[in-house]
């Protein structure tokens, strides 16, 4: 054992980095990491145009996007609005280029759409990325065409995950990202990038009049709807032939079912000889579950009604009149509109 002599020795006091030097690393690498992005992504994003065609009223009209490039041979994931049902499409890439391309199928559903660039060749793409990984705060960069600038980039971070958005066509969009990334009208269908330079969503939406409150179709979901085109050309759904909405369950009845629900599906029409009809369904029946899941309101319902269900029995419980019944339907796959 030893002792030290206090007087021999001095103890130094670690200087301080300046304030300011720290902030400017941090920029630097903040811009650093946008402009990786921009570089490694921006390439693969294409603007989207619609050709004018005459609609219903007798006007000329058509439209213009984005889109990301996901497959060298020509695969681009854009938004259904965007598209609009159009069969013939005009693409245009960072370096002017310009191509025809063609709708592969759409999904209002999800508001995303499918589309293959005619004669394309190794052209430059980016990798979807897993959505699920996707923390709050975290950078996210979106690359567009707004208002016709051309591959305009704007960063920001991911302000929420596990939002839903209602589509066109009334369904809710499940597992959207909302980013505070400028999104303005022409960044529609173009991607929202990661730090690493994935996809992580699709960029559709933004709220009327507010600042900074911006939505992506999740990249799980784009990867889902991928897969569904390419291999039936449509997102399949199950149909069990029934109009509901959303009521709330009298507690009593929820009591005597020994249910959970303070809400469920009650129907209020069945289509004739349809699933539901067959399976001796009626109005006024509130559907509590679908294969033991809890179904909450229509939402639920639909949303329980995948592909996976098509074709085979599913067990449906039902409140009808006070009492819990329980029913074997037979999805079959929805017809489009």
């Amino acid at each position: 054992m030893f002792e030290l002599n206090s007087q021999n020795f001095e103890i130094e006091e670690p200087v301080a980095e300046p304030v300011a030097a720290r902030d400017e690393q941090l920029l630097d690498a903040y811009s650093d990491a946008v402009t990786a992005v921009a570089d490694r992504v921006g390439p693969a994003v294409v603007r989207v145009e619609r050709p004018p065609e005459k609609g219903r009223d007798g006007r000329m009209s058509g439209g213009m996007g984005s889109g990301v490039v996901i497959s060298p041979d020509g695969l681009v994931l854009t938004n259904s609005h965007v598209v609009d049902g159009a069969r013939e499409l005009r693409l245009t890439d960072t370096e002017g280029r310009i191509m025809e391309a063609r709708l592969i199928g759409e999904d209002p559903d999800t508001d995303l759409a499918l589309v293959r660039a005619g004669a394309a060749r190794n052209l430059p793409s980016a990798a979807l990325g897993d959505s699920k990984r996707l923390r709050r705060g975290q950078l996210a960069v979106a690359i567009g065409n707004p208002l016709g600038f051309e591959s305009t980039v704007t960063a920001g971070v991911i302000s929420a995950l596990g939002r839903s958005l209602r589509a066109r066509t009334g369904r809710l969009i499940e597992d959207v990202i909302q980013t505070d990334a400028a999104l303005n009208p022409g960044n529609s269908g173009g991607p929202l990038v990661s730090s690493r330079g994935e996809v992580i969503g699709i960029n559709t939406a933004v709220i009327a009049g507010a600042q900074g409150i911006c939505f992506a179709v999740a990249s799980n979901t784009a990867q889902y709807v991928l897969s569904e085109m390419l291999q039936h050309g449509r997102v399949r759904r199950a149909f069990i032939g029934v109009a509901a909405q959303t009521v709330a369950v009298p507690r009593r009845h929820a009591r005597a079912a020994e249910i959970d629900n303070a809400f469920g599906a009650m129907i209020s029409g069945c289509e004739p000889d349809g699933p539901a009809d067959v399976a001796g369904l009626m109005s006024l029946d509130i559907v509590v579950r679908l294969d033991g899941e809890p179904v909450t309101g229509v939402d639920d319902l639909i949303r329980r009604l995948n592909a996976e269900r098509i074709g085979r029995a599913v067990k449906l419980e039902v409140l009808r009149r006070g009492q819990l019944r329980s029913f074997e339907v037979h999805p079959t796959e929805r017809r489009s509109k």
